[in-house]
């Protein structure tokens, strides 16, 4: 299936409408004949497992007070070091078991309503650290490429050549954030810049940084747990 390549600036309105959260005609007036095309099918029911994940209320963790966050608390862990990314040229990919698979400059994923957490930051190495980060809910991408029935597990890819791989409800629980934002300031590169998985129900090895692909899957391929489940660790990661 191709990508339907978005425009590069979505305004507040347009993003909104294209999560199904209102008509979509204003945006398809505005865009390709070939998004118009694909996307038209948008407001169409959503399948019936992903929706029911998408009501069903899921447990929200406690924040923390901005007077909680210390900056210099978050080490810098990293597999093959700071990869380095032109932002101008950065795309995210999100693809994998989907009705619409998208792929998003950076430009657009800001022009999607943002989300901010003010949350706790876990190791498995045993440090902790109380980050406020800011960005885009993955459910809501979830929305704009409409997983289908079979969708079990997401994959996540990055820069440095990290793997990760998730269940689809930790995914797109309310708190899970693909974020460009740390702190209230634009994401440091060494912190995952221009953006990295952020969220309060797994442990730091499961937030990966610097991603720039998102597969919705049936199905972990072999070998494809994630880099360091693949050495031992435990799969599911939560808190």
């Amino acid at each position: 299936m191709n990508h339907i390549k978005l425009p590069n600036y979505l305004t507040r309105r347009q993003a909104i409408q294209l999560l199904g959260m209102s008509s979509i005609g204003y945006l398809l007036s505005s865009c390709s004949s070939e998004l118009t095309t694909k996307v038209g099918e948008i407001s169409e029911p959503l399948n019936q497992s992903f929706g029911e994940l998408l009501i069903k209320k899921q447990l929200l963790i406690p924040e923390f007070s901005k007077s909680a966050i210390d900056p210099k608390a978050l080490l810098i862990n990293s597999y093959e070091g700071t990869p380095e990314i032109d932002p101008d040229k950065y795309r995210l990919t999100v693809d994998g078991e989907v009705k619409f698979p998208i792929e998003l400059k950076l430009a657009a994923l800001k022009q999607i309503p943002p989300a901010s957490i003010v949350m706790q930051h876990v190791c498995v190495e045993g440090w902790a650290a109380i980050v406020q980060w800011g960005g885009v809910r993955l459910r809501d991408l979830a929305k704009m490429v409409q997983p289908q029935d079979s969708v079990k597990y997401v994959l996540f890819e990055s820069a440095d050549k990290y793997t990760e791989s998730w269940d689809l409800a930790s995914a797109i629980h309310p708190q899970t954030l693909l974020a460009y934002q740390m702190n209230g300031e634009p994401l440091p590169d060494d912190n995952g810049a221009p953006l990295r998985l952020a969220t309060p129900i797994k442990l730091g090895y499961k937030l990966s940084k610097w991603v720039t692909k998102v597969t919705f899957t049936s199905q972990i391929p072999k070998g494809g747990k994630g880099y360091w489940e693949e050495q031992g660790y435990e799969w599911f990661g939560g808190i």
